[in-house]
């Protein structure tokens, strides 16, 4: 017996070996070492039998009564079983055990061997694999006693205590019905002993069976069937386009530190805040023009958003932009539009200009020695572009009075019509016939009447 246990041990270490080469997925293999106890008594009567005997009692008749078992103080179980699927695990178990008493009759310390396979149906994944793990099962064997062997019919029940994911405390009961009941006694075997489970391939790692595991080369996490999270944002590195720092699952895993819509990799400035369309950079508006930057062509200078925010030109200087200057190469006054102002001393150089401005008698034609006077009246003018004239026509005593207011009005027009010509404005000139009226000399003298015969040019109010 002594010798039997030192085997039975190498052997186990050899078969261990053995099933871990064989090795399969998500540990199908298991491996049971323990103790048994053979117990012969309840069993039920020997044929013709009518009432228990010392050997033998009712079906499960004591059967928690020690006294009727038969152990030995060593390891004397050794089971390797495999999972077949849907429940189903297929094991062969090795016993060993010394007979010394047979119900309550005392045998002569006859070895007992026993070898069995077994056909089991765990109950564990219908109650949500816990840690409970009850199981039935059938099968058959061969035992001997002493030299003698007899084959069995098997049926067992167990419970597994699974303490971790690998190993489970194990608790079976087995009766086996012998085919020669006469020799070699039905009886139940009973055993406990400490499960091992393996088998399973983890390449990575990651507590994650490589069959069940999308990314079996690299640790990963079960929430993504074993493929990594590595900035740990719970976007897996496949689907994270920027799987080493943590990001938002809106922006594909990528961060946005200031939180504007806009991933930090293709922010200007990442930790301030701004719309995409300034490249995620707040908008400012550096001259205070109320046109921000981006939009501002003359962003450190104040000017309208009319002109993208720069300031409107202003070439002559006079505080009126050109484009509302109608005098814009010329300084003048905002309150002239730009132009200048006519001064006084301007309004009697033309008033002078155009009293020497003369007619031949009874006609509107223009005397040559006028001609010169005309272009320095247009000249004078066309320094002020937004002023307006009354040119004002009069004529001499000679005639009847209705021709004279003729004359003048022929007058006062044949001097717009040369200031025209000469690029002034027609519109802003207004003719006007005074006839005879108002003479400036006397017209009893031709120099007089000369005099008399004359133009007005005068600044509308």
């Amino acid at each position: 017996m002594k010798h039997f246990n030192s085997i039975l041990v190498a052997a186990l270490i050899i078969l261990t070996a053995g099933v871990v080469n064989g090795q399969d997925a998500n540990n199908p293999w298991a491996i049971e070492v323990g103790v048994n106890a053979v117990d012969v008594y309840p069993v039920g009567f020997k044929d013709g039998q009518t009432r228990k005997s010392p050997t033998r009692g009712d079906y499960f008749s004591d059967f928690f009564d020690y006294d009727h078992y038969n152990v030995i103080p060593s390891i004397s179980k050794i089971s390797v079983g495999r999972y077949i699927g849907s429940g189903f695990v297929f094991a062969a178990a090795g016993t060993i055990n010394r007979i010394d008493r047979i119900g309550d009759v005392e045998a002569d310390d006859l070895t007992y061997y026993g070898v069995d396979g077994e056909v089991k149906y765990s109950f564990r994944s219908l109650l949500g694999d816990t840690w409970l793990d009850p199981s039935v099962g059938f099968g058959g064997g061969y035992s001997w006693v002493d030299s003698r062997g007899y084959g069995t019919a098997n049926a067992l029940a167990g419970l597994r205590f699974w303490i971790s994911e690998k190993f489970a405390l194990s608790l079976q009961s087995t009766f086996k019905q012998s085919f020669k009941d006469d020799r070699l006694p039905s009886h139940f075997q009973h055993s406990a002993g400490l499960v091992f489970k393996f088998g399973g391939k983890d390449t990575d790692d990651d507590g994650i069976y490589d069959k069940d595991d999308a990314c079996p080369e690299v640790p990963g996490l079960p929430e993504f069937n074993g493929c990594p999270d590595t900035d740990g944002d719970g976007i897996e590195d496949s689907k994270d386009a920027c799987p080493l720092v943590a990001g938002l699952a809106e922006l594909n895993g990528c961060p946005d530190t200031d939180g504007d819509g806009i991933i930090d990799g293709e922010d200007a400035c990442p930790l301030e805040a701004g719309p995409k369309s300034n490249n995620g950079c707040p908008i400012v508006d550096t001259d205070g023009d109320g046109v921000m930057d981006p939009d501002d062509n003359c962003a450190e200078v104040a000017g309208p958003a009319a002109n993208q925010g720069c300031p409107w030109p202003d070439s002559d200087g006079d505080s009126v932009a050109d484009k509302d200057d109608l005098c814009p190469d010329v300084a003048g006054t905002i309150a002239n539009k730009g132009c200048p102002e006519i001064t006084i001393e301007v309004r009697n150089a033309l008033s002078a200009y155009a009293k020497t401005i003369l007619f031949d008698t009874g006609k509107t034609s223009l005397k040559p020695a006028s001609l010169e006077v005309l272009d320095n009246a247009a000249a004078i003018l066309a320094q002020y572009p937004i002023s307006n004239f009354y040119v004002d026509g009069y004529a001499d005593s000679v005639g009847s009075e209705s021709l004279n207011q003729t004359l003048s009005e022929g007058r006062a027009s044949s001097v717009i019509d040369y200031l025209t010509s000469k690029g002034v404005d027609a519109s802003r000139l207004e003719a006007r016939g005074f006839g005879e009226a108002s003479p400036i000399a006397s017209n009893n003298t031709r120099e007089g009447r000369s005099t008399n015969r004359r133009v007005e040019i005068l600044l509308k109010k």
